[in-house]
């Protein structure tokens, strides 16, 4: 009956049906993150995991893998209980973060072991191959990076979230 119900090749015995949470556009409580097109559903996953560990209680997603898909739930490893999600349009988005200064990561950006943020900010990761869109980018106050060896090309989408916010987490104890 697991191999009918189940998407996994050797499902583990364990099923639940659980009703979807309100993903309404509102806004965020403090810290947050804004997903741009990030289409991996393990990396939305697992940025949601990582997100509950940090306290980042708000994840916004524009134009993203569908966090409710089998893979996305199980990368984030129970997070998703654990953050509001807000999925709508760049318009409903932007207006939810109007007064909420936004963070930008990118390669060309500030080193984020010396970047003091704001209070309350908005992180934004772009998707894997495009990184942030440019309608995106233009909202944004304050571009981050984390620096790397010039052997590195780049990081995984979920690898670079989950250090970015920590990193800015922590600098509000400097």
């Amino acid at each position: 009956m697991f191999e009918k119900l189940s998407e996994e090749v050797t499902p583990q015995g364990v099923l639940a049906v659980i009703k979807i949470p309100d993903t309404s556009v509102r806004a965020p409580q403090g810290r947050c993150l804004l997903l741009d097109g990030v289409s991996d559903p393990g990396n939305v996953g697992t940025i949601l995991r990582t997100a509950n560990a940090a306290g980042y209680e708000d994840v916004y997603l524009l134009s993203c893998a569908d966090p409710f898909s089998s893979k996305c739930v199980r990368a984030s490893m129970s997070g998703i209980f654990f953050v509001r999600l807000h999925i709508g349009g760049s318009e409903e988005i932007f207006r939810a973060l109007e007064h909420i200064p936004m963070l930008c990561a990118d390669m060309d950006g500030e080193n984020v072991f010396g970047f003091q943020p704001p209070e309350n900010f908005c992180l934004v990761i772009g998707n894997e191959a495009n990184g942030v869109s440019e309608q995106v980018r233009k909202m944004c106050s304050h571009t981050v990076k984390i620096p790397m060896r010039e052997s590195c090309e780049s990081l995984n989408a979920g690898v670079s979230a989950g250090i970015l916010m920590y990193v800015l987490a922590a600098a509000e104890h400097r």
